[in-house]
């Protein structure tokens, strides 16, 4: 039975780490429009552009497109703001942007939204000596001379010639705008706290304010941590209440993916703290007992899935609890997008046992959302 319940690679020397940290809790996808009070609209459409696209959160990611054509962003700035996410988050993450810009400007043009072209850079026509004004500009823009050849002559190289030359050569941003996509972007990532940090001293040396640095790390967090499958182990051991625990390597044969397990209790009644990476599950199985027995789970963290034999999926959140009778074939685990965290509470019975069955196959476990 379900019940509901209310309920740049620059930091690498690290020589401009500062000590500014993201509020790393849970939050909500939703930052109101009046609730921002610091960034101007354009600098609130790149913030939230770079800090959907970094975390991956497509959906938003489209969203906030279409926001910033609707209040003046032209084509060719959102484009070249995709074009700077490469450098800090890959090709794949900024080639995944550009196709969700290019959905949204097929489905405004199929119903007659205006949109402004903008002048794109096309940086390959200009035939620019990148080097040089690369190294300027990597100079000016962080108060001093970089040089990074010592760890890789090559990183130097694209750093100062493609990233400072090319990229930073288009004159579609100020250096300021383009420190607040740099640090709205790695905010909204994991495992990039030293180059966060370090832009957002640099971004401070160019024009942003403390206040105007507080909102877009409100914003990145809330991608970040509104899309799960974007957090660390650690990160998210930061919003699970009873932490993540250690590897289930004892029963590891039984789940599809990484499993942790931290007990709770182990007198009285016995709890356990359950952690499933995002797309983990553990296979069908069944608490058996001559009387009493039985399961009850109660979601704390994350998004995750309860669903028994012949029934639908039930999808689980903090708040949420399933109690599983003896004799009952189920699974649970994580959603595809989404670590989890459950407490299972093993209900005393007369002769209990555990009876693991096949895995969840991936057609089945593919079908939810």
């Amino acid at each position: 039975m379900f019940f509901k319940k209310s309920i740049l690679t620059l930091a690498i020397t690290s020589l401009f780490c500062g000590v500014c940290m993201a509020n790393e809790t849970g939050g909500n996808m939703q930052i109101l429009q009046s609730e921002i009070k610091n960034l101007n609209q354009k600098e609130l459409n790149l913030t939230k552009i770079s800090a959907f696209l970094a975390s991956s959160n497509l959906s938003e990611l489209k969203n906030a497109v279409n926001f910033a054509l609707d209040n003046g962003m032209s084509v060719a700035e959102i484009k070249d703001t995709m074009a700077q996410l490469y450098a800090y988050c890959g090709f794949p993450k900024a080639l995944n942007g550009l196709g969700v810009l290019s959905v949204s400007l097929k489905e405004r043009e199929k119903i007659g939204l205006k949109t402004t072209q903008g002048t794109e850079n096309k940086i390959i026509e200009k035939n620019l000596n990148s080097l040089e004004i690369g190294s300027k500009t990597q100079t000016d823009l962080v108060g001093g001379k970089v040089d990074l050849s010592a760890l890789s002559a090559d990183v130097d190289y694209y750093l100062k010639a493609h990233l400072f030359g090319d990229i930073f050569a288009s004159e579609i941003f100020s250096w300021k705008e383009r420190e607040i996509i740099t640090v709205a972007a790695l905010a909204a990532m994991s495992g990039t706290e030293p180059q966060r940090d370090a832009h957002i001293k640099i971004a401070k040396l160019n024009g942003v304010s403390d206040a105007q640095i507080n909102e877009i790390l409100e914003i990145s967090n809330s991608a970040k941590f509104g899309n799960p499958s974007a957090m660390s182990k650690d990160e998210f051991a930061k919003i699970s209440p009873f932490g993540v625990g250690e590897l289930n390597s004892a029963y590891a044969k039984y789940f599809s993916g990484n499993s942790y397990l931290n007990a709770i209790s182990t007198q009285q009644v016995k709890m356990y703290n359950v952690v499933f990476e995002p797309s983990c599950r553990n296979n069908w199985h069944i608490h058996h007992a001559k009387s009493g027995g039985g399961q009850i789970l109660i979601a704390t963290a994350g998004r995750g899935y309860y669903q028994e034999w012949g029934k639908e999926a039930v999808e689980m959140k903090p708040g949420d609890v399933i109690n599983i009778p003896a004799g009952v074939k189920h699974w649970h685990g994580a959603a595809k997008d989404s670590w989890f965290a459950h407490i299972a509470v093993e209900v005393e019975g007369v002769e209990a046992s555990n009876e693991w069955l096949e895995p969840v196959s991936d057609e089945q476990y593919g079908k939810l959302r």
